[in-house]
């Protein structure tokens, strides 16, 4: 059986990848994704398509005639042409929870980041510039504890979050399809999340229903003075409104992991911004999330060669 990888893999990922697929008995391949050549070379014999970010089309699944499954490294399939998987008899998988503690941490880190200007302060320091800064920009940096967190979706990484937060002397609020009385935190609607919270964290997947959920109305309806911070999906924000509610001073921050075109375009105005963190999608990726992703991959690759019903079947 062979397998795609289709990622600007780095030298630990391409090592670990490599050990996967030897103990599951698979001949495994690394294709950067800017290498269009080279894909179609290696996905014309190819079973399975390990996918990262770039978008699955329907004329890469042409190119793969021998394809079985595409595999998400990862839990959004939004990036994956389902129809054309479904006319072509592909089984789409994807792996929720494996990359939950990472996505957690990160949501953490910009959350501070964010309120401690650390993306400024940073290459100011670096210019010898750091005692030295905009005191309008220090005014705004600020603690967790005593602010009010409010998760939009409470999935496998905002709730391991929860208790964290209260610890550190946070309140805790979430709104979802239900209550989930078991773990830390409030819930409530969304309209209501968004009035009383001084950090909102987005944590649901992309969809019709959910694209530029946060537009210009959520961020008019949000705190004087909030944070947005997203770890999920750059399409869930109106990032034209974002910017503007940055600008006017409207919204104390925001910290970015996605945004609506990947990799971003250095010209967004976002990147300009000495409030906002930004990150080019990475929240995920550590080698503690590829190493529970490629086993999860491989049992399928090994299910997909015996016959049997794959793991996270979305299509």
């Amino acid at each position: 059986m062979k397998a795609v990888l289709h990622y600007r893999a780095s030298d630990g990922f391409r090592a670990a990848l490599a050990h996967s697929a030897v103990l599951a008995r698979v001949d495994a391949v690394v294709v950067d994704e800017t290498d269009e050549l080279g894909f179609v070379r290696e996905i014309a014999d190819a079973d399975v398509l390990l996918h990262v970010l770039k978008p699955v089309t329907a004329a890469m699944i042409a190119a793969g005639p021998r394809l079985k499954l595409v595999q998400k490294l990862g839990v959004g399939v939004n990036t994956i042409d389902l129809e054309a998987c479904k006319a072509g008899g592909v089984a789409v998988a994807n792996m929720p929870g494996t990359n939950s503690q990472a996505v957690a941490e990160m949501t953490l880190a910009l959350m501070l980041a964010v309120l401690r200007r650390l993306s400024y302060l940073d290459p100011l320091t670096r210019r010898g510039e750091g005692w030295s800064p905009d005191l309008g920009l220090m005014d705004g940096v600020g603690e967790l504890c005593g602010r009010t967190v409010g998760f939009v979706g409470y999935g496998a990484s905002p709730s391991r979050l929860g208790s964290a937060l209260e610890v550190l002397g946070a309140r805790v609020i979430y709104a979802a399809r239900s209550a989930k009385p078991d773990l830390p935190g409030q819930f409530m609607d969304l309209p209501t999340l968004l009035e009383q919270a001084d950090i909102v964290s987005l944590h649901v997947p992309l969809t019709a229903e959910t694209e530029r959920l946060i537009n210009a109305e959520a961020l008019a309806a949000m705190k004087p003075g909030a944070i947005l911070i997203n770890t999920a999906r750059g399409g869930l924000v109106d990032e034209a409104a974002l910017a503007a509610a940055l600008k006017s001073g409207h919204l104390r921050g925001a910290g970015l992991d996605v945004f609506a075109q990947e990799p971003v375009d250095p010209a967004n105005p976002l990147l300009a911004l000495p409030t906002v963190v930004a990150a080019p999608h990475m929240a995920w990726l550590t080698p503690e999330t590829l190493d529970r992703s490629l086993a999860v991959a491989f049992e399928n690759c090994r299910r997909v060669a015996d016959g049997e019903s794959i793991l996270n079947r979305v299509v």
